[in-house]
């Protein structure tokens, strides 16, 4: 099994869990989140004073799948967040040893 973190722009948001849901992921978790990148933030002027914000709001979704699933997963991903700007994002792959289904206590991929 493999988990697929990805840190992308919030309005890209329905996009990708269109994308994932067409090729049969539904599960995911999303987070709201902040950071930066290359871009270090940028800065704005409110009320006269300019200021720098650093930590720009991003959008984390996670999701465990089989390891079957992960190049089209990834793909799915990456095409459906891009803008081709600078702060796309990121997509992280890791390898998952267990899942658990609490409820059920299935294991493994029927975990999942």
């Amino acid at each position: 099994m493999k988990k697929i973190e990805a840190i992308i722009k919030p309005f890209k948001l329905e996009e990708v869990k269109d994308a994932l849901s067409e090729i049969g992921i539904e599960g995911m978790t999303v987070s709201e989140v902040k950071g930066f990148g290359r871009q270090k933030g940028h800065t704005e002027i409110y009320r006269g004073s300019e200021y720098t914000v650093d930590f720009l709001p991003k959008i984390k979704i996670e999701l465990v799948i089989a390891d079957a699933q992960k190049d089209a997963a990834v793909g799915a991903i990456i095409k459906a967040a891009k803008t081709g700007k600078i702060g796309d994002g990121k997509v992280f792959v890791s390898t998952i040893e267990e899942a658990v289904r609490i409820r059920t206590e299935e294991k493994g991929d029927s975990a999942v």
